[in-house]
């Protein structure tokens, strides 16, 4: 039989936003047995999830009118906010006894953002977690993301089976909303920062005649190797497929996200800050929708080369 919400509660799941990583996502929540109530301002992506198995809802305030749990996959904080607290919102499916208990926050929006709509969802009896996750579209699809959940612990629990059907690696960060954030946040600002310097490196060693197969092979074999490298150079770059399918403006949200939370906190981070400004001109440049891995190309521009396999017009 399908399952609701976990803890004894009746209900389907509800589930907004279905964009690349929230639409496999739902697909993994249907397999594991879940009824899933879904919305997004993309009809297609809702009418693909419909035909798996979910059902419709013609916005936010539906959903959490008759999902006792609902998630959240979206892309920006405004998104988030407007989602979850603005008209036709989350908390306007509230207003006359609406269903929603437990709200699980699976985008990255940052502590901050995390805690306003934590704040403004509590009056209504709802408690928040915030989950980002990480691992990308392969992830999401393979059901191994890492979920970085904080908020009250007995939510968690609650939401952990369900959790766990989208990610092997689901972790309970603390009782303070905005914990999970800011894990999160930490990941993509180390991985931002990695492939800035990894893609001016690679651009280096083909400027001096290395083959970029064989190049990028022996750094994942030695200690140069990181995430990146294994997963953005290896395979999106050197087939120039740039295809890991993350957006560069996502990633470039997420750094702003993360370097602002250390502002707030007092510290300084050139480091960081320095390979910000190559997503920068990146996007300057046009590449805000494009895929992450073609940051490479901004360095391989510098270098008047290509970082690629050599092989991959054989045949």
């Amino acid at each position: 039989m399908p399952r609701g919400v976990p803890g004894g509660a009746s209900g389907p799941l509800g589930f907004v936003g279905l964009g690349a990583m929230g639409a496999p996502m739902v697909r993994r929540l249907l397999a594991a047995g879940h009824r899933v109530l879904v919305h997004d301002v993309n009809p297609a992506a809702v009418a693909a999830a419909v035909s798996r198995g979910a059902a419709a809802r013609d916005s936010p305030a539906a959903v959490a009118a008759e999902a006792p749990a609902v998630l959240v996959s979206l892309p920006t904080p405004a998104v988030v906010q407007q989602v979850a607290l603005g008209a036709r919102g989350l908390r306007e499916g509230l207003d006359g006894g609406g269903a929603m208990r437990i709200y699980v926050d699976l985008s990255t929006t940052g502590a901050q953002m995390a805690q306003q709509v934590a704040a403004g969802l509590a009056p209504q009896g709802v408690v928040a977690l915030d989950a980002p996750v990480s691992g990308g579209v392969a992830g999401a699809e393979a059901g191994s993301l890492s979920v970085m959940a904080a908020g009250e612990r007995a939510a968690f629990d609650a939401m952990r089976p369900v959790l766990e059907a989208i990610g092997s690696n689901t972790v309970f960060v603390g009782e303070a909303v905005g914990l999970g954030q800011t894990l999160k946040l930490v990941n993509n600002l180390l991985a931002a920062t990695t492939w800035a310097a990894a893609c001016e490196a690679l651009a280096m060693g083909a400027k001096a005649g290395l083959d970029p197969e064989l190049m990028v092979s022996v750094i994942n074999r030695s200690s140069g190797r990181s995430f990146p490298t294994e997963r953005f150079a290896a395979g999106p770059v050197l087939s120039r497929r740039f295809d890991f399918g993350f957006r560069m403006e996502l990633m470039a949200k997420d750094m702003r996200l993360a370097l602002q939370e250390a502002e707030a906190l007092g510290l300084v981070m050139p480091t960081s800050r320095a390979a910000q400004t190559l997503y920068g001109l990146a996007m300057a440049g046009g590449g805000a929708t494009e895929d992450v891995t073609a940051l490479a190309r901004l360095t391989e521009g510098w270098a008047g080369v290509e970082i690629a396999d050599p092989r991959r017009n054989e045949g």
